[in-house]
Order: structure tokens, then sequence, then C-alpha cells
């Protein structure tokens, strides 16, 4: 998917939002923004870091029981589309590939590791390229700790 378009795109860059009522709130350890949908439980928060000389933007989604996070590094490209939820019995936990990439690529590892953390079920969509080991993981790095400072994670 390097390069070129798919139609899921252009769906971060909308600004439409229907039929609900968000209240918006300052964060001044990250320039981010968080709106709250006060009837549905919703938190959204957008923000962007600069990790290894690359800009990356970063979305998350707090539903009631999961969390929906982006990350883009150098372009607003949704890339691909991953799911991870714990098993049962042995808590273990499953990812799968919804839009492009496979098992073992960079997203990947990063919402099995969500799952683990937060407690949640995840859904991640991830564009960050497949040649940087250290942008994958300084990157996870940040969007852990903005979890950890909006209290998504689930004790130790």
């Amino acid at each position: 998917m390097a390069g070129k378009e798919s139609e899921y795109d252009g769906a971060l860059d909308s600004d439409s939002v229907s039929d609900q009522s968000f209240k918006l709130e300052d964060h001044s350890t990250h320039p981010s923004t968080t709106v709250n949908a006060a009837a549905g439980g919703l938190e959204i928060t957008c923000f962007s870091e600069l990790v290894d000389d690359a800009t990356c933007y970063f979305q998350i989604i707090r539903f009631p029981k999961q969390i929906y996070a982006w990350i883009g590094c150098n372009s607003t490209k949704f890339g691909d589309l991953y799911a991870a939820a714990s098993t049962r019995p042995s808590n273990t936990v499953g990812v799968t590939s919804i839009l492009g990439g496979s098992s073992d690529n960079t997203g990947s590892g990063i919402a099995r590791r969500l799952v683990l953390k937060t407690g949640l079920n995840i859904i991640l969509a991830c564009s960050i390229p497949k040649n940087s080991p250290m942008l994958e993981a300084n990157a996870e790095k940040k969007l852990m700790e903005k979890l950890i400072s909006l209290g998504y994670t689930q004790p130790r």
C-alpha cells in the first residue's frame, strides 16, 4: 500500500461529526485535543509528536469496552488496520489484519501489546514504515504514555 491511496485514506481527514454534543478540553502536557461525547461515553484524543526525526500523528477513540487508535508517520494515510483481543481460557492475545498488511507487520505487534497493557479490545490503524523498528518502538512508547496519562491502562 506504500505510495498508493486507498479509499480509506481520506477517512481521518473528515471534519464532519454527526448528532453528538462535544466538549473540548486542553491538555497542556502534549499539544493535543480531547473531545468527549456525552451520550455515548466516547472520548476522542488527537495529538502529534516528533519521534526519531519523523512527525507522528496519533488519534485515540475510547469506546466503553475497546480502544481505536491510529498512528501515522510523516503522513495522514490510514495504513493497515488490525483488530486484537484477549482469548479465553488461556488469556493470550489474538490479532488479525482487517485491511492490508499481514499478521507479521508493524501494527500487529503494537496491537497485541496494547491489549496486554490495557486489558481492552484494540482496533489499530498504522502507517509506520516497515523498515523502521526504532520508529515503531518509539511511536508505540508515545502512544502508551498517552494511554497511561488518560487512565486507559489496567493496574498491575
